[in-house]
């Protein structure tokens, strides 16, 4: 069987989970930065699954680097599935909490008025893109690992 590059236990797989580990915990913290991020429940909501993406990429980061070093992919059925419905259930909320994100930042800064100071918005906006990319990142690796199970 061929390896496919960016599934559980590659060093591409490795380099994949690193990415939504830095990208979530930035979107976490330039949202966290904002002040009244909790007075929308939009941003309530990134900030919860962002909390939720950091744990489990940065565990699956671990796996990925432990088994690269090993030189030992993980090929087991079981163990795969759970690893591509946690992604698909995490990459989903996330792309939920990410467009709510955006929609709202979209409305503050067309609103008439004084809603949000520069800064601030530009930080919710930034949290925002951070999101998008994980998001984008935690699709590729759970794609790839669909791709591979079937041939388990």
């Amino acid at each position: 069987m061929d390896e496919v590059p960016g599934t559980t236990g590659t060093s591409a797989g490795f380099a994949l989970r690193l990415g939504q580990t830095i990208f979530s915990s930035a979107s976490l913290l330039f949202m966290s930065f904002g002040g009244q991020f909790y007075s929308y429940t939009s941003f309530c909501f990134l900030v919860t699954i962002m909390g939720l993406l950091i744990p489990w990429s940065f565990a699956l980061a671990l796996l990925d680097g432990y088994s690269v070093l090993r030189t030992c992919p993980i090929r087991q059925k079981g163990t795969l599935l759970i690893i591509v419905i946690g992604d698909w259930m995490l990459a989903t909320l996330t792309l939920g909490a990410a467009s709510s994100a955006a929609s709202v930042m979209n409305i503050l800064l067309t609103a008439d008025g004084f809603v949000c100071p520069p800064n601030v918005c530009s930080r919710y906006m930034l949290s925002a893109i951070f999101a998008f990319l994980s998001w984008f990142l935690s699709m590729t690796s759970s794609l790839f690992n669909l791709w591979l199970l079937p041939s388990l």
